[in-house]
């Protein structure tokens, strides 16, 4: 039999795999394999969490290729280089993978793929990643869509989605051997990661049983659970969907095809935030430089404040003064993931009340987050930054007292992450100054009202030069 390098990236599962299963049915002995390049990926490498997440991923998809009768050959150093080592030492005549859409990975894989053919070498890649490719969908000018609600009527003439393909059965041995797993140096040096184990398994298994979880028991309430930060009601899918341990088509068939009429109409809107995450990935093939410049050119005279390092400390670590967004950075560190709903609202605090750079936010949830995804993480900061795609005008601002209040009620958010204030009854917890604060516990670091004025009043100056 012929020999086929399947090379594995953010695919990281066996189950629905179009990579592998193409080279299995085109008759080739798959030699499964990973490369570790994260200086390809700059200036966004892999962030400290997401190495993490990688460490146990990898483990977790060795053990289930070592089950199959195959194994997992890791590598290090300049993937073309390392492809091309594998290639002579196997005599491989092909190269499969699934696509990625970063920017710098776009650029990576095209000149490989031109490479690998120029030598007479089959090269193979795949759509693995999301519901659809983001050129194939547009609007009726033939452009990339910037709004969201037509991309996602277009996007939903998709679904359902083909089933599922069947994970091979077995693969046939082989010999090639690589680094270890060790040697890639994932995981942290110091042991600020010991809140990811209690909260997190990584690993196709563990995916299927999360979205199994989800399926029989959030999805009914998910409508209205997935803003509340103090109840279990979203997917915590993100870190295995940016992975690949579960495929957009897997979730899919598990919440239409394999569900109830009436589990299928609940499912909408949590399909729906799957095609947020492809309106993401679609922003950035497009407008790949939207990862450091605004999508709203008008945002690029923006009076940013300057940083006041204490500030953005206190802001990173959870000491600003304000329970919600403490509680939310709180969670981030302990556990390296935060809701969406208190994303959104750190994410304002920053951008708007403390008026930083939005890549200030950015560039420290890529670091801290288990799913940092450049496409999301881009998406999102813009967004609440008012300079991206669907953005509002800026003055979308929101109040971390109310949105506490509305979404946290009970308090039972921030009594988890800021046990300081455990003791305050509802009525006071998202405003500690109201009984005279807390001993023990931050001062806010500035005025609401007056930051959010201050706000308004840049955007408006923003806004006469337009």
């Amino acid at each position: 039999m012929s020999t086929a390098l399947v090379w594995f990236r953010r695919d990281l599962r066996i189950a629905d795999n179009p990579a592998l299963c193409a080279a299995v049915a085109a008759g080739h002995t798959p030699i499964p394999v990973y490369i570790h390049a994260p200086h390809e990926e700059q200036p966004w490498e892999p962030g400290a969490a997401t190495r993490w997440w990688l460490h146990h991923s990898l483990l977790a998809l060795a053990a289930d290729l070592k089950a199959l009768g195959s194994g997992l050959v890791l590598c290090r150093g300049d993937t073309a280089l390392e492809l091309d080592r594998l290639i002579e030492q196997t005599g491989a005549c092909a190269v499969y993978w699934n696509r990625m859409y970063d920017p710098a990975l776009v650029r990576r894989d095209a000149s490989i793929k031109e490479g690998l053919r120029g030598r007479g070498i089959e090269a193979h890649s795949h759509a693995a990643h999301l519901i659809a490719e983001p050129w194939e969908i547009k609007n009726g000018s033939g452009e990339p869509y910037r709004v969201f609600t037509p991309f996602w009527r277009k996007l939903k003439t998709c679904l359902p989605l083909p089933e599922p393909l069947p994970a091979p059965t077995s693969l046939t041995p082989h010999e090639v051997s690589g680094v270890e797993l060790d040697s890639l140096e994932l995981l942290p040096r110091i042991d600020w990661d010991q809140g990811f184990y209690g909260a997190w398994s990584p690993g196709s298994e563990a995916a299927r049983e999360q979205l199994d979880e989800f399926a029989i028991g959030a999805l009914e309430n998910y409508a209205q659970g997935r803003d509340r930060p103090d109840r279990p009601g979203t997917s915590r899918l993100s870190p295995a969907l940016h992975f690949g341990e579960i495929s957009p088509r897997q979730v899919a068939d598990r919440l239409l095809r394999k569900a109830s009429l009436a589990q299928r109409e609940l499912a909408e809107p949590y399909l729906r935030e799957l095609g947020w995450r492809d309106f993401g990935h679609h922003l950035l093939y497009h407008f790949p430089h939207t990862t450091e410049q605004p999508l709203q050119s008008s945002f690029a005279d923006f009076p940013w404040a300057e940083v006041d390092p204490a500030q953005l400390s206190a802001w990173q670590r959870g000491r600003t003064g304000i329970p919600i967004v403490d509680a939310g950075m709180r969670q981030l560190w302990a556990t390296g993931w935060m809701h969406n709903r208190v994303r959104m609202i750190v994410a304002s605090f920053l951008t708007k009340n403390l008026r930083y750079h939005w890549l200030h936010g950015a560039r420290w949830f890529w670091d801290t987050l288990v799913d940092a995804d450049l496409a999301a993480n881009t998406q999102g900061w813009q967004w609440t930054a008012g300079s991206g795609a669907d953005a509002a005008p800026y003055f979308r601002i929101f109040n971390p007292i109310t949105q506490g209040e509305r979404f946290d009620p009970l308090g039972s958010y921030v009594r988890k992450y800021v046990p300081e204030l455990a003791h305050l009854p509802a009525e006071h917890i998202h405003q500690p100054w109201s009984v005279g604060g807390v001993r023990g516990y931050p001062k806010p670091i500035l005025d609401l009202k007056h930051s959010r004025e201050a706000a308004l009043a840049a955007y408006s100056e923003l806004r006469k030069g337009i």
